[in-house]
This record gives C-alpha cells, structure tokens and sequence, in this order.
C-alpha cells in the first residue's frame, strides 16, 4: 500500500485514494465532501465512462429513438436539431438508460444479445476509466495544483478484476496509485439497499458469467420466453444476488490490496478532517 500506516497517511504531503463499494453505501457522498474542501480533486469513474467512453453510444441510442417519429426525423435529417446528453456528477441517467433492461420490449426491454452487447461496452468503458486514473492524479496536480486526489468508482468495479490474482492488471495499476478503502455495509445497509432498489429498480452493470447465469436462471424459474420477461422484475431479482456475488469480491479487493472502513464510520464524515481520522483508523498504528 502507498500509505502502509496511520502515521504515513497523516504525514502524506498528496494524499490519494479509491474508493469502492455497492452503489449508495456514501462514495460519491464523502467524494462531494473532499471536492468542496477546496483541496482535493473528485475523480468519478461513473461521470468519465459517460462523457468520454460511452457519449457516442448514448447519444446515437437518443437518434435512434427520435428517428422513429416523422416530425422528429426530418429535423434530424436537414441538421436543424441536435441531440446530446446532459450528464453531471449529479446525473447520470443518460449512462443507465443506455445499458436498460432485458426482456419484453413491450415494457422498454431489450432483446437479451443487444443487452449483453451494451453490457460489454459499458464493461470495455469502465476498464478504461479506471485505467485513466494515473492521468487524472497527474493532471490534477499538474493543470490545476490540487495535492488530494479521490477517485469515486462505480459500483461494478469488482465485475472486471480478479482480486485474488497478484498480477491483476487493474487492481496493480491503481494500488500502486491510489489507497483503495472498500465501505463495508452491514446486513442492515444490505437490507436497506435491497429495499430502495425495489422501490425504484435501475439498470446496472454484471460480469458476462453472472448475467448469463441469472438470466438462465430466472427464465427457467419463471418458466417465460426470453422476450416475455418483466425488465423490471428480472433486475430485481437479479439485485440481491448481484449483492452476494460481489461481496466476497469486494472483500478479497480490500484483502489483498487495500483497506476496510465501515459504512457508519464513512457516514459520520463532514469534512476533509474526519475523513483523515476515518482512513488513519483503518491503517496500522506502526
């Protein structure tokens, strides 16, 4: 580790760190708190995976739609309209609508090939964004003088990486890199976010074994064609497992190539001070 105690993270002139966890366990939450610090630079994968891998995508699957309706085309056609995406830190949903839902397309699904298509590109963006963050620790301090660098991932980081392997090339690059601090939740966070996913189910990303996986499964267990099934009902169902299988990841990511802090220690974060603490606490006194 670039900090391997407690004693070496306090005295660090540039601190830098990853972060990573399932999706609202406080990354990007805790990252917005160190940006507004003035001090250090918010790197987030999410944001970079939509504005620089995956624009083109997007904005060709917004053309396609409005293709469709006659009025809409013509000012296509003759240039007199322009279709973009708006993403921001705050808004993403350009980057989820574009990797959607299988199933029915009767209820905005996707037949399953063009999904595990978008899938592979989001999986092909997301390395690279990763793989970016050397560039962005230089060019934040080069370009702009900030000494606290903060890279906030997306939640399928573990999808792409074998943790277990010494030589992983994702996984070696950014420890050499970054301080990577996994937020373990507890089961009642697991809990919580299985509730909120329920409450309002949104596309995410899996690696190619566990989607076929979960897709086989659940179109036996529901006993439906591929292009009957509920979008909506497959990813809910599909959320809960998602969560076990990456657990274990996660904790074999924090194992062998970084730390552990606990979600209600990372919550009780409200400035650039408390975070220090956090992250000192999890380090080796000596």
């Amino acid at each position: 580790m670039i900090y391997p105690t407690a004693r070496a993270w306090r005295d660090a002139p540039k601190k830098r760190v990853l972060l990573f966890a399932m999706s609202g366990l406080g990354k990007t939450h805790v990252s917005n708190i160190l940006r507004e610090s003035g001090s250090w630079f918010h790197y987030s994968i999410d944001y970079r995976i939509g504005t620089r891998y995956m624009g083109e995508y997007i904005t060709d699957n917004a053309k396609a739609e409005a293709m469709r309706v006659p009025f809409l085309r013509d000012l296509l056609m003759s240039d007199s309209i322009y279709i973009g995406s708006n993403i921001t830190f705050h808004n993403l949903g350009a980057v989820s609508s574009y990797l959607g839902k299988p199933g029915d397309p009767a209820r905005g699904g996707l037949d399953i090939d063009t999904y595990r298509r978008r899938q592979d590109r989001f999986a092909r963006a997301e390395e690279r964004a990763l793989l970016d963050t050397g560039y962005f620790i230089d060019r934040a301090e080069a370009l702009y003088g900030y000494p606290h660098f903060v890279c906030d991932t997306g939640g399928s980081i573990c999808e792409w990486v074998d943790p277990e392997d010494p030589e992983d090339p994702i996984l070696s690059d950014l420890s050499q890199r970054c301080l990577m601090v996994w937020i373990r939740g507890s089961d009642a966070h697991t809990a919580e976010l299985v509730r909120r996913f329920d409450r309002a189910p949104k596309p995410m990303a899996y690696s190619p074994d566990f989607l076929d996986r979960a897709w086989r499964d659940y179109v036996a267990a529901e006993g439906v064609a591929e292009d009957a099934v509920d979008p909506d009902a497959f990813i809910r169902w599909t959320y809960a497992q998602a969560l076990a299988h990456r657990q274990p990841l996660y904790e074999a990511m924090a194992r062998n190539w970084g730390i552990t802090v606990e979600a209600e220690d990372m919550a009780r974060v409200r400035d650039a001070a408390d975070f220090d603490e956090v992250i000192a606490a999890a380090l080796p006194a000596a």
